[in-house]
């Protein structure tokens, strides 16, 4: 029981991994408050954790702006652990499709 309720807590929690997962395209829009990414690709393998660091990788902003955070911790740093995990679970998965469909385009 306990291992059903973290697998739930760790596929609820890496919405990053479900992000580029669930695209039904090869492209998918990364930007954090309305600053874009310059990436111009992510692997679908490890495609979560490559988003969250491509969330760092964008315009830059006149002021310091992590977006929402617990205890300080800005939630992407959060969202990046658990899509380590989640991502890692997946792998199997993911291999088979970069190496079916390619890398997923980014904006």
């Amino acid at each position: 029981m306990k291992l059903l309720l973290i697998a739930m807590i760790v596929s609820l929690s890496a919405c990053a991994t479900v992000k580029t997962l669930t695209t039904t395209t090869s492209h998918v829009n990364i930007e954090h408050h309305g600053k874009r990414s310059y990436c111009q690709s992510i692997p679908r393998i490890y495609s979560g954790f490559s988003y969250n660091l491509c969330k760092l990788h964008g315009e830059p902003s006149r002021q310091v702006n992590l977006g929402d955070s617990f205890n300080n911790v800005p939630f992407f740093i959060i969202d990046g652990t658990f899509s380590l995990v989640a991502d890692t679970v997946i792998l199997p998965y993911t291999l088979y499709t970069q190496n079916k469909h390619g890398s997923i385009d980014v904006n």
